[in-house]
């Protein structure tokens, strides 16, 4: 991770696009990108998304402000407690791009949801092998 506040600072300068992308262990690679907002320190470094394109079904809320958490600092959610790794959690079910990294021979359903996943809300759930969060301008022409 480069860090928060470090992409913070990244961000204040111009409009980016986040882009994931994810490979599961069958070797298939998908991806989806946004355009975003993240509010610094003073907000839990709140994220706002917007769906742009991909290959894969969103499993993130749009236009929702999800602050980012770890551990104990929920804000109001367990799913922290429950699934490790700093993420931004509005539901529980639904992604964990900072979990732990469990093997497809981890079945259960406490190790999987303590690993690396993708759930769209009506779509099937992604076990991932590994994953990129990537940041870009929308502008390329002003880095050439």
């Amino acid at each position: 991770w480069l860090g928060l506040k470090k992409i913070y600072s990244i961000t204040q300068q111009g409009n980016y696009l986040l882009r994931i992308e994810l490979q599961d262990w069958r070797g298939n690679r998908r991806h989806i990108e946004y355009s975003f907002s993240l509010g610094g320190p003073s907000t839990n470094f709140t994220l706002q998304l917007a769906r742009m394109s991909g290959s894969i079904p969103n499993a993130l809320p749009e236009h929702a402000r999800l602050r980012f958490s770890i551990g104990d600092t929920a804000g109001g959610s367990s799913c922290p407690q429950s699934h490790p790794g700093g993420w931004w959690h509005s539901e529980c079910e639904e992604t964990n791009l900072n979990g732990n990294y469990v093997t497809p021979r981890s079945r259960g359903r406490l190790d999987r949801g303590k690993g690396l996943y993708w759930k769209p809300k009506k779509g099937r759930y992604y076990l991932l092998k590994s994953t990129k969060i990537m940041i870009h301008p929308t502008d390329l022409k002003s880095f050439d």
